[in-house]
This record gives C-alpha cells, structure tokens and sequence, in this order.
C-alpha cells in the first residue's frame, strides 16, 4: 500500500498552487504546505500497517487495500469502517476536516450506486472506473462543490460575467473543456485528485454548469488560489502545536480552458443528476458519518484540554466547575451517541449498500452550529486569562535570563513553568490563534449553513409516527365524554 514517502514524492508534480501572489515551486517542502503533507502522509503510514486493522483484502484487486475507500456491505463491514477512521481521527486529534477517508467515502457510495450516473448520459462506467482508481493508488480526493459566493440570493445563470461558476465552455469528441472558478477546495493543494461539482441547487437553465467531473491537481490550466496558510508564520511547534501540523489549505479553483476526458466526467448538464449523485447514492450519509467519528474526536480533545487546565487550576472540585466539565461532557456524548446510534439502526438499501441512519446522523449533525461554539465558550471561560499571559515565545523558557522568572511565577502546584506554558499554549491555538478563528467557522458551516443542516434533519426524522400518536390520543376524548357537572362549568 502506499506510505508517505511514495505521497510526499508524488506532490511534485508541477500543480500551480499560489500563495502571496506567487506560484509555489515545492509544495511538499514548502512551510506552507509541508507540516499538512507530513501529516497526511502519517495517515497513508497508519494504512499501511497491517496492525492497525485499517486494510481489508480486496478480491478483484487481489491485495490489501484501505477499507476506507470501500462502501460498507454489510454491518460487520460498517463497524470496521467506523474503527477504521477512528484510527485516522485520532492521529489528528480531530483537526484535519477534510483527510482522504472524508471525500473516499463519497466516492465509495457512488460506486455502489452507479445507476444515479445513468440519467441523461450514461456515465456510470466512469465513477466505477475512478473508484477503483482512488482503491489501487490510495488517492488522496479532495473536492470543491460550492459556487463562488457572487450571490447568495440567485444562481449562475443571473450572474453578470461569463463563466464565473465553472461550466461547460465547449464540448470536445474526447471530452469536454471546462472554464470558470469553484470553491471551497480544502486541501487541495496537497491532494492527487479533486472532485468538482456543485451541491448548491440549480435552476434548470443553470445545465451547463450542472456538472460534475475530478480533475488532477497538476491539471494544465488549473490554478490553485489558497487563503493565507497559517503554519509559516507560527514561531515554534511548542508555541503553536496545533497551527504547525494540522493547518489544511482552503482553495479557490480557477480553471482556465482546462480539458477533462469524458472518462473522468460524472455528471453532464443534468441538474437533477448533481442532487441524486450525493442523496440518491447516500453519499451526503456516508461522508457525514466520516465526519461526525472525526469532529467527536475533535470534541473529545478539547474536552481534555478543559478536564486538565480545571485540574491545573485546582478549579475542579469547585461545583460551578463541575456543572461546566458535566456540560462539556453532555455535548461530546450527544456527538459520540449520534454516531453510534446511526451505525447501530443502519440497514442496507437495495443495492446491498450499509446506510448509516440518517434520523441519528442528521439529529446530531443540526445541533453542530450550537455544540461546537458551546464547547468552545466553556474552554474559554475555565481557561480564563491563562491564555493571555504567557511567555511570548519558547525562548523565555529556555533562555537564561528569563528562565528562572518562568520556573517562579508560570508554575502552579506539581506542574512546572515549562508544563504549564505548554497546556495554555495548546489552549490558545484551540481557541484564539487564527488557526482556531479558521476551525470555528469550518465547524458551522462544513456541511452547509445551519438552516440546512438542520432541513436535513427534519426531512430524515419520522414525524409521521408522533404525529399519528397525537392524533390518536386527541381522538380518544371529546366534549361529549365529559362528565355533565364539568361540561355545565365549560358552557357557563
């Protein structure tokens, strides 16, 4: 199976990925982009070890492959894709949003639906083509399937400007040459391959931009736009522990008259198709489900972070304190339950594909936009103003002027200057660095915005059943049944 090394080697590949208006010439090695590379790299060397039960013998392959990239087809097969990716989550701790197991599994899913690409073209060859692609080369696929934000209120058709979403500039025998821009590749600027197409509703006189294709990073043409990456400007990996490995690179794709052979088209000026390749398929479930397992981790560490700083504080015992920790607690248990719960009422649909339960994943999902901030506004009121004053740097702790100052005044009972700096610096990039600024807004919005969110929890939750249950049990009495002493009382 692939290892980091053979990742690493592959990033050189000559794909335009600019930063400060310049073109990165290594992005492998550059500040920018190399502690993310090192990190997915690590996650390629977790697969690759048999002892971390992520591999599963493939029978057309004929080898070891990454469960990850499979579709689920029975519940045996589920609950080894959730300890799978729980192998991932913990690597990082939670703190890498978009790692190849998140955009495999929507490639998995359509693998097992291949009908939905069979609409107005006939294009399921070609999703179970690259499917097996990302299985035989553990393909790091990230993906870009928002709009450029021009408006809000309409869609690309009413737009000034030709081009400006990415379409269909014009049809080619062998395939089809694509123009315009889409968001929000993160870590695209790492990944082998991204997936293009647009989850955001057409109308449809939007179809050449229904579309719907994956796209090397490298493509001739392709430009990779990134958000300013926070790792450079980090002074240390003690002052910035998280910013200095998990920092993924958000992306604007810009596409300029670039060509994608119909082999690695999906979706072809099919409005309806877009929503049927995530919803139709359980794509949008399956991804989902890899998300919550990682965002559940990432709830669970920064729980750690709070548990250790009351405890450092010596706050812990304190029963305002505890309420808080109970609280904190609550929220990750209401995260940890969805995922459980989804996999434990999970069935198979018709195409022998194991779907998570959509009534649990969603539940959990629509309270995201609430639990995260929530769990961020405890952490930043038990760690208090011990974020604010520390040493700016490592250096006041090693230096020989300052040490004896930080080994007095930062330490706190059992716990040394040089520790106690450490935990609140984690603290800070969890909650105040730009870092963490990015993570708070990613954690609302990933999935979509909070009215959408939470529309998919209502269209999966049975309102059927309780509302039959009301009906009947307001049925079960009327102004007749009551006795006549009461029923003079009503009239009176």
């Amino acid at each position: 199976m692939r290892t980091s090394t053979d990742y690493l080697a592959s990033l050189d590949d000559g794909r335009r990925v600019i930063v400060n208006g310049a073109p990165v010439e290594h992005v492998a090695s550059d500040p920018a982009f190399a502690p993310i590379a090192r990190t997915i790299g690590d996650l390629f060397d977790l697969a690759a070890d048999p002892r971390n039960g992520m591999q599963v013998i493939h029978q057309t392959v004929g080898r070891p492959v990454n469960r990850l990239f499979l579709p689920p087809r029975s519940a045996e097969d589920l609950t080894a894709y959730r300890t799978a990716a729980q192998v991932w989550a913990d690597h990082t701790h939670g703190w890498v949003g978009r790692s190849p197991d998140h955009v495999g599994a929507f490639v998995a899913a359509f693998s097992a639906h291949p009908e939905a690409f069979a609409q107005e073209h006939d294009l399921r060859d070609n999703v179970l083509a690259f499917h097996r692609r990302i299985v035989e080369n553990d393909l790091y696929v990230s993906y870009a399937i928002i709009p450029p934000q021009v408006s809000r209120t309409s869609t690309v058709q009413a737009w000034e400007g030709e081009f400006i979403q990415v379409g269909v500039k014009h049809e080619r025998e062998d395939g089809i040459v694509v123009r315009g821009a889409q968001m929000l590749a993160t870590g695209g600027a790492v990944a082998d391959e991204i997936l293009v197409s647009c989850i955001k509703p057409l109308q449809a006189e939007d179809s050449d931009f229904a579309i719907s294709f994956t796209v090397p990073a490298n493509a001739d043409g392709l430009t990779l736009y990134c958000r300013r990456p926070y790792a450079p400007s980090v002074t240390s990996e003690f002052d910035y522990p998280l910013s200095s490995r998990y920092d993924e690179t958000d992306a604007l794709l810009v596409f300029d008259d670039v060509f994608i052979p119909w082999e690695n088209v999906f979706v072809y000026k099919d409005v309806p198709g877009l929503r049927k390749q995530f919803f139709d398929t359980a794509a949008h479930v399956l991804g989902n489900w890899q998300a919550q397992i990682r965002f559940a981790t990432k709830l669970r560490f920064l729980a750690g972070i709070a548990r250790k700083i009351a405890a450092v504080n010596g706050v812990d015992k304190f029963p305002g304190v505890v309420e808080k920790l109970g609280e904190l607690a609550s929220l990750v248990s209401v995260v940890e339950s969805g995922v459980l719960a989804a996999e434990h009422t999970a069935m198979p649909d018709e195409q022998g594909l194991w779907r998570p339960g959509a009534a649990a994943l969603y539940g959990a999902m629509g309270l995201q936009s609430e639990i995260h901030p929530r769990v961020i506004e405890i952490l930043r009121d038990l760690a208090g103003g011990g974020v604010l004053q520390v040493p700016s740097s490592v250096h006041e702790l090693s230096g020989e002027q300052t040490r004896e100052d930080m080994d007095r005044y930062v330490s706190s009972p059992g716990l040394s200057g040089v520790e106690r700096v450490k935990l609140f610096k984690l603290a800070w990039d969890a909650i105040g660095s730009e870092f963490a600024g990015r993570h708070q807004q990613y954690e609302l919005f990933y999935a979509g915005a909070p009215f959408v969110v939470k529309g998919y929890a209502f269209r999966n939750f049975d309102y059927d059943t309780p509302t039959r249950t009301v009906e009947q049990f307001l049925a079960s009495y009327d102004l007749s049944e009551m006795p006549s002493a009461e029923l003079g009382q009503v009239t009176a």
